[in-house]
């Protein structure tokens, strides 16, 4: 059936609204040009947007004569404001950006392991409304928070976890009721893995699994360039994948005896102590593990610049490449993603060598070849995630017709 004129336009402007955002400012000649849309169907499109106080002229392009084909028009990137909150164990960092994603301005504070729920609720509202203040927003109308556990697919609810602080939980609800805005939850795992689909070390792939490795162990499953969160909200928790050389099995409660008690953070420093290194030299940086073993310099995080690597080093990288590429073939052989993203803190400072060594285990493995990349956005992975989600949403309900989403 034909579209009615009404939802017609709806899709031309939800169109258009796009190609702004992703091009930037645009003449309503080149909008002509990229939407194939009629010139008098874009003359009205780009007054529709204007009323609506969505786009605006921002200048003109030199490229055309001057008057009203010069005009280029944009997004008008204040007329809403978004948060993003990435809440670990011990910290939680905020950023706040304009309806285009751009950031204006963000901080970081400790939340130690001895705080009460109360005090550490309060500390994290507290950073979120001093950014809010430094970005000189008035309002926040999306706030997206990404979190350790699982998010119950019914609710949106954070849902308790084994070892995670209960403030995570309550943080969630006291912002829900605080602010006038639409607040988000989504596993930090999930939210990294959106944000190397679309801006990082997945973005010419539509299946990959993404391997969280840090204080915890965890995995996002992305299957047809889209998330899959499984039916319990579960997909991807690795970490109880019961493996050779743990202690044990795993239980419903814990995730001892699983793959985490050999990739987690923890196991990931006592493999280093084995080798004779400590937590700082067992992983080389992110930005220099590609040439790290072949060049001899891996920077302040590794060997000495200008020396060759250490046996003892490149010993520690094939033992925790050997580990990884353990719970990586486990995926691999039921999901066959063709492509498996290393991220977290150990992925992220591992970087290519890590990958690269992974890679060749895991071909020891498994049959389904699989290419292993690091993480291209490290730390900043969760948070931009969030942020893409809170634009997501933002840009949903400002801009009319809904998208795929996550």
């Amino acid at each position: 059936m034909a579209a009615s004129p009404s939802t017609a336009r709806a899709i031309n402007d939800r169109f258009a609204l796009r190609l702004l955002q992703d091009e930037g400012p645009l003449t309503a000649t080149q909008l002509k040009t990229l939407t194939g849309l009629s010139r008098p169907t874009v003359a009205d499109l780009v007054e529709r947007l204007h009323r609506s106080g969505l786009v605006h002229v921002v200048g003109e392009s030199g490229a055309e004569r001057r008057g009203p084909n010069a005009k280029l028009y944009g997004l008008v990137a204040d007329r809403a404001h978004l948060a993003a909150l990435d809440v670990r164990t011990r910290s939680v960092s905020v950023t706040v950006a304009d309806l285009l994603g751009t950031t204006l301005a963000e901080a970081t504070v400790p939340v130690g392991d001895d705080s009460d729920t109360g005090p550490a609720v309060e500390k994290a509202v507290a950073l979120l409304e001093r950014t809010v203040q430094e970005a000189g927003a008035d309002r926040l109308h999306s706030v997206a928070v990404g979190a350790p556990g699982l998010i119950d697919p019914a609710t949106g609810e954070l849902r308790d976890s084994s070892g995670l602080p209960a403030w995570h939980r309550r943080l969630v609800g006291v912002l829900q009721e605080r602010l006038p805005a639409h607040v988000l939850v989504e596993n930090e795992t999930n939210l990294a893995a959106v944000a190397e689909l679309r801006e990082g070390a997945a973005r010419d792939r539509e299946d990959f699994v993404l391997l969280w490795l840090g204080q915890g162990v965890g995995a996002a499953v992305v299957l047809g360039g889209r998330l899959r969160r499984g039916a319990s909200g579960g997909a991807g928790e690795i970490g109880f994948l019961p493996v050779p050389g743990t202690s044990g099995l795993p239980s419903a409660t814990g995730c001892d005896g699983g793959f985490h008690e050999l990739a987690c953070a923890a196991a990931v420093e006592s493999l280093a102590a084995a080798h004779g290194l400590t937590a700082a030299d067992a992983l080389t940086s992110g930005d220099a593990g590609a040439d790290a073993l072949t060049s001899g310099d891996a920077g302040a995080d590794g060997p000495a610049a200008g020396s060759a690597p250490t046996p003892g080093h490149a010993a520690f990288l094939d033992a925790l490449a050997r580990r990884l590429a353990i719970g990586a073939a486990a995926v691999v052989s039921v999901l066959d993603p063709g492509c498996v993203v290393l991220a977290g803190e150990t992925g992220h400072q591992g970087g290519a060598a890590l990958a690269a060594r992974v890679e060749t285990e895991l071909a020891a493995l498994s049959p389904l070849r699989t290419e292993v990349r690091a993480t291209a956005l490290g730390d900043a992975a969760v948070l931009r995630g969030a942020l893409l989600l809170a634009r997501d949403t933002a840009q949903d309900a400002l801009f009319g017709a809904p998208t795929a989403g996550l």
